[in-house]
Order: structure tokens, then sequence, then C-alpha cells
């Protein structure tokens, strides 16, 4: 299993609209948070192994309407 984290800057107002579609209509985003600074959200995804990264985001997350750019961080290791 594969941890991302997808940071996005959203179209002015569209926020929250965009949290929805990617809770909703992606079923590898676990979590969305809005966030203060240069992105608006920021969502935690978990992708199979077989799953290309790269496709994921361009397919999936930026094609989400309200999207205007993305930062893609893999995850290496989860501490508790």
């Amino acid at each position: 299993m594969q941890t991302i984290f997808v940071f996005s800057k959203c179209e002015l107002g569209q926020a929250y609209k965009v949290a929805d579609k990617a809770i909703l209509n992606v079923k590898q985003v676990s979590e969305v948070h809005s966030i203060s600074g240069e992105y608006d959200l920021l969502m935690k995804c978990y992708l199979e192994d077989e799953i290309d990264i790269g496709h994921f985001v361009t397919e999936k997350i930026q094609t989400l309407a309200g999207i205007k750019d993305t930062f893609t961080l893999i995850g290496f290791k989860a501490f508790s």
C-alpha cells in the first residue's frame, strides 16, 4: 500500500466543493483537510502498490472541477 499526500490549490470559493467531490468520488482519498498557506486542501490517499502515482494524481485528482494546481508528497512510513 502506498500513502500519498496531495496539496491542492482551488479556484476561489471552491475549496469545500472540491473537498466534497474528492471524498465522494475518489475511493482512494481517505481524508481531506482545509489548510492555510499556499494550498487550500490536503488530501491523504492510499493507493494499491500497482497503481501509478502520476497517473492517479493527473487523472483522478487534477481533473476534479475546481482544482487549479497540486503538489504531491509520498509517505514512506507511518509512526504511531
